[in-house]
């Protein structure tokens, strides 16, 4: 046999081959020409009502599924104005401020003039622990916008007192509450702040210059009260609250702590009035309550002190102090079960407040 008669191949055979090719060639122009618009679809850029659909997941608590979506929006071409914003939104909703922070800084690469993303990258910076990096972007963006969901004069005035720039932080304080920055209630309000995060001797300093431009200003001699008591200067702080009370004679909260004052110095019969007028005053207040109970239980008269602390316990069931002096009150009645039930409780209670150690990511 030949080798042209080997190669020769039917008719039929190669019209078969013939038409497998053609088909073959028909496939592959079919998903040619679909491959451009599924490109494009996945490239389509981000619309208005997608932009609302993530920041309405974040608002709900679904940062995964939200970054999920921004992920993909994220890698259309040019990057539509919103989603770098979101980003950082969702990040700092879920915690991972690092990442929030290189997502605000893009957007604001984007958008210098990113009003929310300035705020919010100030914002992050500070719970990244970086005050001074955090005032310029505050300072920049301290009005509110209709995003503003964190008063920025209040955080920027928290990072100039962790910057020790105390009059500044003042004048932020001011801004916020709309005071004259030099005023009396500015120097109060900036003192306030101040001992809440234990600058005590500045916040001295505060309060007495508040007082000195306004000698009638209420609420000044409490705050020295407060500031005397933390030091445990007793005589100097029930006289602070007595000048307190006599300018603000219906204010439950300075009966509540000269009580407190009176207690501490053993002084029981004007602790015991001051708190009675407390409770008058303020009747939901667990406070002066507690401090009631404590005190009976000081004169040994737990009959009373249960009836006061059973009040407290009622009024605020999470307080383990309340429960802890109840207890006491419970076991001088002899009433051991409910003694113990109510330490147990005050145990429970205080080790469920105590801070944990976690993972730091």
């Amino acid at each position: 046999m030949s080798h042209s008669a080997i190669r020769r191949v039917p008719a039929s055979v190669q019209s078969l081959r013939s038409r497998a090719v053609w088909l073959l060639l028909a496939l592959v122009l079919a998903v040619a020409a679909d491959a451009p618009s599924a490109a494009s679809q996945a490239q389509a850029p981000a619309t208005a009502d997608d932009l609302k659909q993530v920041q309405q997941m974040i608002d709900k608590g679904h940062t995964d599924e939200a970054l999920k979506r921004l992920d993909e929006l994220a890698v259309t071409q040019p990057v539509v104005p919103g989603v770098h914003r979101l980003q950082g939104q969702a990040y700092y909703a879920a915690n991972r401020f690092s990442d929030a922070d290189s997502a605000f800084a893009a957007a604001l690469v984007q958008d210098p003039h990113d009003l929310e993303s300035t705020q919010m990258r100030g914002l992050t910076l500070f719970r990244m622990g970086k005050p001074a990096e955090a005032i310029p972007l505050l300072t920049a963006a301290h009005n509110w916008g209709p995003q503003t969901r964190v008063d920025p004069s209040y955080v920027l005035a928290l990072c100039y007192l962790d910057t020790r720039r105390y009059d500044d932080a003042r004048h932020s304080f001011a801004l916020q509450y709309g005071f004259p920055p030099d005023s009396a209630s500015s120097y109060l309000l900036a003192a306030r702040m101040l001992f809440r995060r234990d600058f005590v001797p500045v916040a001295k300093d505060f309060a007495e210059k508040a007082l000195a431009l306004d000698p009638q200003l209420p609420l000044v001699h409490q705050l020295l009260g407060e500031i005397a008591l933390a030091g445990n200067h007793l005589d100097e702080a029930i006289a602070e609250f007595e000048k307190e009370r006599a300018r603000n004679p219906l204010d439950g909260a300075v009966y509540d702590r000269l009580g407190d004052a009176y207690s501490r110095a053993g002084n029981y019969q004007p602790a015991l009035e001051s708190l009675q007028r407390a409770v008058l005053l303020e009747p939901y207040n667990s406070a002066p309550y507690i401090l009631l109970g404590k005190v009976l239980l000081r004169q040994q008269v737990p009959a009373n002190a249960a009836m006061y602390l059973e009040h407290a316990v009622g009024m605020d069931p999470g307080n383990y102090m309340a429960h802890s002096l109840l207890g006491q009150a419970y076991r001088s009645l002899g009433r051991t079960s409910d003694a113990s039930r109510e330490t147990q409780t005050a145990e429970k209670l205080q080790a469920d407040t105590e801070p944990k150690l976690q993972n730091v990511k």
